[in-house]
């Protein structure tokens, strides 16, 4: 429960943040910062993201004492990748290769991707012990530096690179606050095995690659658009996408940090069978989650435009949101729902054939749109390309024979999104605001709520009723 807690605050302060330095630096600045922040995050999943998921897969507490090999290959390997992305980035600078982002920007980038990938890698290593404890500290340290540094660099300085340098020292900060608690003494860098690296390379690096793919699009369309566009269309641009991929993904990864780890102790402990059905039973936790919350995004739009969205964005961040909404549910469902059959199976080379279609898709779809004065196009075409990848995924995974989730739970999931929608419909276009979207928020949480206690949609009712439990029994104590 305090990791789910961490994610909701991480969350918010995500929002925040994201939202107080589009504010701050207006749509031509903001644009090139969200362009080098994507940017640092492709790195990141391209060099770093390996070791995450590695850590995530087979690290444990009992891994931590009994074969501290592990650890010591995962510190290890993330240091020579370090030094090798220095050292090719340093021959590109030297080759005097131009981009759109200028030189300075691309190196805060590059360190950007670095302190990312230490914080999202220590960070795996402690939710895969189950420290809750750690976790919820490292997550606080960080949003409290950033919340400080980045927003205030945007706000003091106007400039999209102080901002990036406020990114970097939150998350590099956070875990030196914390580097006596992350350490491992046992772990020791002699005991780095290289047969162990690349079993963990030979399991993640399909992952990678398909995520890096994926990333890809978002990347490269921003990119054309600043050609096409400039840099203040990227910005109206990155922040519908920013904010809604932020959303979508956060209660997709709060989500699978519980699931995917139980999946996992499964298959450690019981094999395959066991950790199929959980696999199964998480698809329909993730489904039933995660399309009511986009179904509710798009409904209180008009209202969170209003309230929380700057001025200068209002307008095109509707428009171009409400284009990637399906595109953004597709992506959820591939990460969170489809990816953990070939994970748990580890078989994960589909994916990135999955990922290649997406990005064919897209290509193919920005050459036949019409080009609008705006990026609306790019929006249509990138919601393709992720709607495409879905439907490829579930064919490819019809071969591993995997345990599907019950029909039951997906028809209701649907018919519990509807009822939800129809109830808050006429709410959308009325007086948007706070309070309108207050009870838009109040509504639809109480009828999907309902909805799913009362059908028990993916056995959600039972973990519901667990929760309220120790909440109803210290009320009835206080009383």
């Amino acid at each position: 429960m305090r990791v789910l807690a961490a994610f909701v605050f991480n969350v918010l302060c995500n929002f925040a943040i994201g939202l107080l330095v589009a504010k701050f630096l207006g749509p031509a600045e903001y644009g090139r910062f969200a362009l080098a922040f994507a940017v640092a995050v492709a790195v990141q999943t391209g060099f770093f993201d390996c070791l995450r998921l590695g850590a995530t897969r087979f690290y444990s507490e009992r891994v931590r004492k009994e074969d501290p090999t592990l650890r010591a290959t995962l510190d290890v390997t993330f240091i020579v990748i370090a030094l090798s992305m220095s050292v090719a980035a340093s021959l590109l600078f030297l080759s005097g290769a131009h981009f759109t982002l200028s030189n300075s920007l691309i190196a805060l980038a590059l360190i950007c991707a670095v302190s990312n990938g230490v914080f999202d890698y220590n960070t795996a290593l402690v939710r895969a012990r189950f420290h809750d404890r750690l976790y919820t500290r490292l997550i606080l340290v960080k949003n409290a530096l950033a919340l400080v540094l980045t927003g205030g660099g945007a706000f003091l300085f106007g400039s999209a690179k102080m901002a990036l340098i406020g990114t970097i020292i939150s998350m590099s900060g956070a875990v030196i606050t914390a580097r006596a608690a992350l350490r491992d003494h046992d772990a020791k860098r002699a005991h780095a095995s290289r047969a162990i690296a690349k079993s963990i390379l030979a399991y993640s690096m399909p992952i990678v690659l398909a995520n890096v793919l994926y990333l890809a699009i978002p990347l490269a369309n921003r990119s054309i658009i600043a050609t096409l566009y400039g840099f203040s269309e990227t910005g109206q641009f990155s922040l519908a996408y920013d904010l809604g991929s932020k959303a979508i993904q956060a209660i997709g990864s709060a989500l699978d940090v519980v699931l995917f780890q139980i999946a996992v102790a499964l298959h450690d402990e019981h094999g395959p069978s066991p950790a199929k059905d959980q696999v199964a039973r998480n698809m329909a936790i993730v489904i039933a989650i995660v399309l009511p919350a986009c179904t509710g995004i798009w409904l209180t739009l008009p209202s969170i435009q209003h309230v929380i969205v700057p001025l200068a964005y209002r307008g095109p961040f509707a428009k171009l949101l409400t284009l990637m909404m399906a595109g953004l549910f597709s992506s959820a469902l591939i990460l969170f729902a489809i990816s953990p059959i070939f994970q748990i199976a580890k078989r994960t080379a589909p994916l990135i054939a999955a990922a290649v279609i997406a990005c064919i898709v897209d290509a193919l779809l920005i050459l036949v749109l019409p080009r609008n004065p705006d990026a609306s196009s790019f929006a249509i075409a990138q919601t393709g390309a992720y709607m495409s990848a879905l439907v490829a995924l579930i064919v490819m995974a019809k071969f591993t024979k995997p345990q599907w989730p019950r029909l039951r739970d997906l028809a209701l999931a649907v018919l519990g999104t509807a009822a939800m929608a129809a109830a808050l419909l006429p709410l959308r276009e009325h007086n948007p605001g706070f309070l309108t979207l207050a009870v838009q928020v109040l509504a639809g949480t109480l009828i999907y709520t309902l909805f799913i206690c009362y059908f028990d949609i993916a056995g959600l009712r039972e973990i519901i009723i667990a929760r309220l439990r120790p909440i109803l029994a210290r009320l009835q104590a206080s009383s």
